[in-house]
């Protein structure tokens, strides 16, 4: 029997690389970074552990200006809001 291939993503925090499902895809939308919780919003694509620390490491790393290919400062506020909770 073949094994079914899984896609694999990999954090633009800690760089590891992980399964689709338990990655966040994130997407930008006029220079804010908001997270796709569908997977249907259009635009280039990152993924992010749900995790405050991947995103204090992209944050550090500058790794989302990469990500998304733009030379633009983005705002993660909206992005911090959801991982914090409610």
């Amino acid at each position: 029997m073949v094994a079914k291939a899984v896609p694999l993503r990999t954090c633009v925090g800690c760089r590891v690389r992980t399964v689709k499902s338990e990655l966040l895809r994130l997407v930008v939308v006029e220079d804010v970074i908001v997270p796709d919780l569908r997977g249907r919003l259009p635009g280039r694509g990152a993924s992010l552990h749900p995790a405050l620390g991947c995103l204090e490491l992209a944050m550090r790393r500058r790794a989302f200006s990469r990500a998304f290919r733009t030379g633009r400062t983005l705002d993660a506020a909206r992005l911090r809001d959801f991982l914090a909770g409610p």
